[in-house]
């Protein structure tokens, strides 16, 4: 069975009979169409008892279609009333539509108000958000596949970014390298903007490279990833460039330690809060635990932040075919950043990584 007809499977057994997804990522999912409208209205339609259609920018229709979307798509140009042309295609199937079902965690404000002045007896009850969560958790084989060949390219951009690492180049300049080897080899997009940081900038989290040259003897985190065919590779290493001193050693041994273990640790049944803390509790003895200032994981899949979070207070038991990352992080401010990530699937006893690239201290030569 696939993912619309478990969705339309739900609505029917629920009692609703439309299911509107404005989530461009979700609309991906349920269709093979990817594309981020921007501020145009792009949305999947699905019906209980009728058959679904795609509403889309007039410029986007004939991309819909060249995915092989085998239902109904209906465009509407800039100066059209897009919720007008919607309400004249949902009258088509159901000319009394009162039970809806939304995402209510994507939903903006302005489309749910213009769909109840479009539909003035309808009522929004259904939360289609918990429902997808739970449908996009477990991966199937076809896309547990699609998973690895991302992380194979991932560490493809590892080792490009390790050998640009120069006294000559910037933060920003060792990104272009990575991201024009991708390129080069038909990997047009990543997941997110490529994280290269080096010394105390890498104390800062979700900092972006800078105009600052890299620096001898520090150490230097990377944080990528790609996509391909639709679903996302996410990993983090972090490498001495050059000699670096005991106690930067010491705070990446810890970091390491803390990631091997839970990665190690990973299996069917346990808690995903039981995950963070076996990692958390590492860094706490280790004197660092202040420092470790995010969650251990987050689920991953078509998009580099899903559902799960893998985090204190998160009872969820994993299951096989989840896919999320493990990441520890000790972030000391003028002193350095260290995070070591890798993405895994659960397996039937354990976890497998997506991405293979070595985690011990790797001290590369100043050049």
């Amino acid at each position: 069975m696939s993912h619309l007809e478990n969705l339309q499977n739900w609505l029917s057994t629920n009692g609703y009979q439309i299911g509107y997804i404005s989530d461009f990522k979700n609309i991906q999912y349920y269709t093979g169409f990817s594309s981020d409208p921007v501020e145009r209205t792009l949305a999947l339609f699905v019906f209980a008892d009728q058959e679904p259609f795609i509403f889309a920018p007039a410029l986007e229709v004939e991309a819909v279609k060249e995915v092989g979307w085998k239902y109904p798509v209906y465009g509407y140009l800039d100066h059209e009333d897009p919720y007008e042309i919607i309400k004249a295609q949902v009258l088509q199937r159901n000319q009394h539509p009162v039970k809806w079902a939304i995402e209510k965690g994507n939903l903006n404000v302005s489309r749910f108000e213009q769909l109840q002045q479009k539909f003035p007896q309808a009522k929004f009850e259904g939360n289609l958000t918990p429902v997808i969560e739970q449908e996009r958790l477990i991966k199937t084989p076809d896309e547990i596949e699609k998973l690895k060949i991302a992380g194979k390219w991932a560490d493809f951009a590892f080792k490009v970014g390790f050998d640009a690492l120069s006294t000559k180049r910037t933060e920003q300049d060792v990104v272009a390298e990575i991201e024009y080897a991708l390129k080069k080899k038909g990997i047009t997009h990543t997941s997110f903007d490529t994280i290269v940081q080096g010394g105390t900038n890498a104390a800062e989290p979700h900092g972006a490279p800078k105009t600052d040259l890299i620096q001898p003897n520090k150490l230097v985190l990377f944080d990528l990833g790609v996509i391909y065919q639709g679903y996302i590779s996410d990993a983090s290493r972090t490498v001495a460039f050059g000699e670096i001193d005991q106690k930067t050693k010491d705070i990446y041994q810890v970091c390491l330690e803390a990631q091997l273990t839970a990665q190690a640790a990973a299996k069917p049944g346990m808690k995903a809060s039981q995950l963070d803390k076996i990692a958390r509790d590492i860094i706490d003895k280790a004197g660092f635990g202040k420092y470790f200032i995010h969650r251990l994981g987050h689920g991953m899949g078509q998009s580099e932040h899903e559902f799960p979070s893998i985090m204190e207070g998160n009872d969820m038991e994993l299951q096989p075919g989840m896919c999320f990352s493990i990441e520890p992080g000790i972030y000391i401010p003028g002193v350095a950043g260290v995070r070591i990530e890798d993405c895994v699937h659960v397996t039937a006893d354990g976890v497998e990584p997506f991405t293979h690239t070595n985690k011990e201290l790797q001290v590369l030569p100043v050049k």
